[in-house]
C-alpha cells in the first residue's frame, strides 16, 4: 500500500495502517525531535505525544498524501511548545544528556545551529539535516516558499557569523 492508501485506511479506523504509517516516519520524527529538544527522553516523549495527537485528529486530515507533512508539523508544534514551557519554568541551566540526532561532527557547528533564531532553526534542520526541499519545508511550516528562502539566507548568515567569530571559518570579504 502507498502512504496515501495507508492514511485513508487509518482514517477509516484501521489501527494496523496507522501503526504502519507511524513506523514509516519514526526515525525522521526522532531525528527532528532530538534536534529540537537536545534530549533523548524529551524526544521520545515528543514522538509519543505527536503519535497521540495524530491519532486523535487523523480524520480531520483533508489530503491523505500530505500525512508526512502534517505529522512533522504536529511534532514541530509540540517541540516549540515544550521548549517554551521549559524556558519559562527553568531558571537553572539544565545539563542535557547527549542526543543521537545526526549532529554535525563539528561541535561548534552543532552549537551554532542550536543558537539560531527560532524561526530559522527549523529551516536549517529540515532542509540540511533531513533533506527536505524548500517547497516541502514551506508546506511543513505552513509559510510561503519566499519566506523559507529569506529565513534560510538569514540562518546561513547567522551560522557564518557565529563560526567566523570562533575562527572556524576563514572568509575573505
Amino acid at each position: 500500500m502507498t502512504p496515501a492508501q495507508l492514511t485513508i485506511a487509518a482514517q477509516k479506523g484501521d489501527a494496523a495502517a496507522f501503526a504502519a504509517l507511524m513506523e514509516m516516519h519514526q526515525s525522521r520524527l526522532y531525528r527532528i525531535a532530538c534536534a529540537y529538544l537536545h534530549n533523548e527522553g524529551d524526544a521520545l516523549e515528543a514522538i509519543q505525544e505527536c503519535t497521540y495527537r495524530a491519532y486523535r485528529k487523523l480524520k480531520k486530515l483533508k489530503e491523505p498524501s500530505y500525512f508526512a507533512t502534517w505529522l512533522i508539523r504536529i511534532l514541530l508544534n509540540y517541540c516549540a511548545d515544550e521548549r517554551k514551557r521549559k524556558s519559562r519554568f527553568s531558571h537553572v541551566t539544565e545539563i542535557h544528556e547527549p542526543s543521537s540526532w545526526d549532529q554535525p561532527a563539528d561541535p561548534d557547528l552543532a552549537a551554532a545551529v542550536s543558537a539560531l533564531d527560532r524561526d530559522c532553526k527549523p529551516i536549517i534542520i529540515l532542509s540540511y539535516f533531513e533533506g527536505f526541499s524548500l517547497t516541502e519545508v514551506a508546506d511543513i511550516l505552513e509559510i510561503p516558499t519566499g519566506t523559507v528562502k529569506s529565513r534560510l539566507h538569514r540562518a546561513l548568515r547567522q551560522l557564518r557569523d557565529q563560526l567566523e567569530t570562533k575562527g572556524d571559518v576563514t572568509h575573505e570579504r
